[in-house]
């Protein structure tokens, strides 16, 4: 069977919200567009200039709530539309210092009160993924439905908020093209490290509720808690559902 790629999803806020597109152009250097462009600074933040690491922002660890959110980003205009299967929906501007108050008060209780609060929003100039360089996440369909068979529930690919899929693959497959090159559609990318996950996949995605133990499981089938992989774009292009995926 040819592997192929399946969906495309982005996270416009980091940990707040994910989109499906069916195209996108990737660029070398950069990661998904608008991917984690901006993210949600909480009260006990330490920031620096450009890119942080996600300690500064709240997010699904530590929020599970969060993990129910979906997004929709209006890139003529920079608006944003959240949607929570408990709150109406939130359109507003994330770069818009008067919509603040109201994406604030949106939020307020999708975070435990005994946790840092969100304050800010902030944005960088590159993708504010958990890795230090832009990076694209790529994980297999049959991963995920090998895990869901070990542990005997049904596992949503939301749950793992990662950008790239793909069908074809053995179960595990992914992890065999770290140091490889990877061509998708009209890109190449550079397969550059596993990704340690963190308990933000015990939450389901359609009720932010924690539901699975997704550490335990992996760490108890396998030794590891690693779930997908981090690539570099190194050559751009543009790729669209059903491409070919193949390792060069």
């Amino acid at each position: 069977m040819t592997a192929s790629l399946a969906h495309i999803c982005r996270h416009p806020i980091k940990a707040h919200g994910r989109e499906d597109l069916l195209s996108v152009l990737l660029k070398a250097g950069q990661g998904l567009p608008f991917d984690r462009q901006w993210a949600v600074a909480h009260d006990a933040a330490k920031l620096v200039a450009g890119w942080n690491p996600c300690v500064n922002f709240t997010r699904g660890a530590k929020a599970p709530a969060l993990m129910a959110i979906s997004a929709r980003l209006d890139e003529a205009t920079g608006t944003v539309t959240l949607m929570h299967p408990h709150k109406p929906d939130l359109i507003f501007h994330p770069d818009d210092a008067d919509d603040l108050g109201r994406f604030l008060a949106w939020v307020h209780d999708l975070n435990p009160s005994d946790r840092a609060q969100p304050v800010q929003i902030v944005k960088a100039g590159v993708a504010m993924t958990d890795t230090d360089f832009p990076s694209v996440s790529i994980f297999g369909l049959a991963s995920n439905l090998d895990l869901s068979s070990r542990m005997g529930q049904t596992l949503s690919p939301y749950r793992w908020r990662g950008n790239l899929w793909v069908d074809g693959l053995a179960p595990w497959a992914e992890f065999d093209w770290v140091g490889r090159d990877v061509q998708i559609g009209g890109a190449v990318l550079h397969v550059q490290e596993r990704i340690v996950r963190c308990k933000a996949t015990s939450a389901n995605p359609s009720t932010g509720q924690i539901d699975a133990d997704t550490l335990g499981a992996l760490q108890g089938g396998f030794g590891h808690q690693e779930f997908g992989v981090y690539a570099r774009v190194i050559s751009g292009g543009v790729i669209a559902l059903t491409d070919t995926v193949t390792v060069l």
